[in-house]
């Protein structure tokens, strides 16, 4: 079955940068709009940034914008969520999965912190 797996998360001070990336098995997703996704403690899981199946279109969540960047190799089945100047409310569990997500294909997340 498609399995999605979320890595490169962590703890960075705020003002930091890290790079996650999605790797999608059982089937390819070049043809599908990908998406980021995240769930803060004791928050329900938001959108973030999705990408559309060229990489030509993509979209931000107003709080991430001028600072994420979404990106995808279709060659490669992976999506990329760079995070440039992170701030401690960028704090959670971040999922990939398309865009709009399916319900079944969340994984579980890689954890990011951001200490202040």
């Amino acid at each position: 079955q498609v399995q999605l797996v979320e890595s490169g998360g962590g703890l960075v001070q705020a003002g930091g940068s890290l790079t996650l990336s999605c790797a999608a098995s059982g089937r390819t997703f070049s043809s599908y709009a990908m998406g980021w996704f995240r769930q803060a403690p004791g928050k329900e899981r938001e959108f973030v940034a999705t990408i559309s199946w060229a990489g030509a279109n993509t979209y931000y969540t107003d709080s991430v914008k001028g600072r994420f960047t979404i990106s995808r190799n279709n060659a490669k089945n992976t999506v990329f969520l760079q995070m440039n100047s992170l701030k401690p409310e960028d704090t959670g569990v971040y999922y990939c999965n398309t865009s709009p997500p399916r319900s079944h294909y969340w994984g579980q997340g890689t954890q990011v912190t951001v200490a202040s």
